[in-house]
């Protein structure tokens, strides 16, 4: 292969002086037209630019060349800048997005893991127990030996500073059921029963007979009696009642239930209420309710005096009662804490 630009002699083949000369100056002319030529970097020889090389990747691209009423010129390449923010509007044109009306929302209920208990057969208002329900109790359920000494307040106040004396020096409890008009003429009395911790029950309002009442007058005598024993006492009589001269149909011991009250009745009267009478003495009255004794045992017995002649024989026979039963083993209770 010869050198590019050489020149032999064809006698000798050795490169003359002049040759030499020649093929120096040739061979500068063709450095620096390579040097200057207009070459488009994409490996395509032009004249005076490199031989093609498929080898060579270029590493840009021309810039596009786009018509215009000038000279072709490169289109310029977008800079990419951060977006400015949008100014914010101004509060007198400011207007919320389309939305649904706003609602109050409530709270989500709470989840319980214990289920709510069906209603039984008494009413939630009521509050009564469904194994009270329906009864007028004249014997406490019970095996042991216990007895319920119960007074009722309808007349005079005559005997209820003794009975509450005997009840304290012998540290007994009792219960009371006194009348609305009882709480009204004697509210000092009704307020040392509840005082001394005995509860004080409805015994109605004015005590009258409720076979003979409509269910309005019923609820009335109930609501009455209710409101003026517990602006005295400051408890409520509820569950304790006890209908007036004992007198009671299947009709009115369930409005009483659903006014939220359990109807007591009495396993024996003393009959101390009839004074001289009928031929009692506070020995007779004392040994009347001893002969009956048993568990459970509902003792019935009044505050007041015989309106006939003064006589206060439950009252005298009272320390006498308490100690017969002690003498039988028998303890007491009052019916607020047994009915719970």
């Amino acid at each position: 292969m010869r050198p590019s630009g050489a020149r032999f002699s064809r006698d000798t083949g050795r490169r003359t002086p002049l040759a030499a000369a020649l093929g120096l100056a040739l061979g500068l002319e063709l450095l620096l037209g390579a040097c200057s030529g207009p070459g488009t970097g994409t490996g395509t020889a032009g004249p005076g630019g490199p031989a093609e090389n498929p080898g060579i990747v270029p590493t840009e691209t021309a810039p596009t060349l786009v018509a215009s009423s000038g000279p072709l010129a490169p289109k310029p390449v977008p800079t990419a800048h951060a977006a400015a923010p949008e100014p914010s509007p101004s509060p007198s044109t400011t207007r919320p997005p389309s939305a649904a009306p706003a609602t109050a929302t409530e709270p989500a209920p709470s989840l319980s893991t214990t289920p709510t208990p069906a209603p039984g057969p008494s009413s939630a208002a009521s509050g009564v127990p469904a194994a009270w329900r329906g009864q007028d109790v004249e014997v406490l359920p019970t095996s042991s030996n216990v007895v319920a000494l119960t007074f009722d307040g309808g007349g005079s106040d005559a005997g209820v500073a003794s009975v509450l004396a005997t009840l304290d020096r012998y540290d007994v409890p009792a219960t009371f059921f006194v009348t609305g008009a009882f709480a009204r003429a004697y509210p000092e009395a009704v307020r040392l029963m509840a005082a001394a911790g005995h509860p004080v029950g409805n015994h109605s309002d004015t005590h009258p007979s409720f076979p003979d009442s409509t269910n309005s007058e019923i609820r009335d005598q109930l609501g009455s009696a209710e409101a003026s024993i517990a602006a005295v006492t400051g408890r409520s009589t509820k569950p304790l009642f006890r209908f007036p001269f004992g007198a009671r149909t299947p009709a009115d011991i369930a409005i009483v239930n659903d006014a939220g009250y359990i109807p007591f009745r009495w396993t024996v009267d003393s009959l101390g209420w009839q004074g001289t009478a009928k031929g009692l003495t506070a020995d007779g009255v004392r040994q009347r309710v001893l002969d009956a004794a048993r568990p459970g045992e509902i003792v019935l017995m009044h505050v007041g005096a015989n309106p006939d002649d003064g006589t206060t024989f439950d009252a005298d026979a009272l320390p006498g009662i308490i100690e017969g039963f002690q003498a039988m083993g028998y303890g007491f209770v009052n019916l607020r804490e047994f009915v719970g």
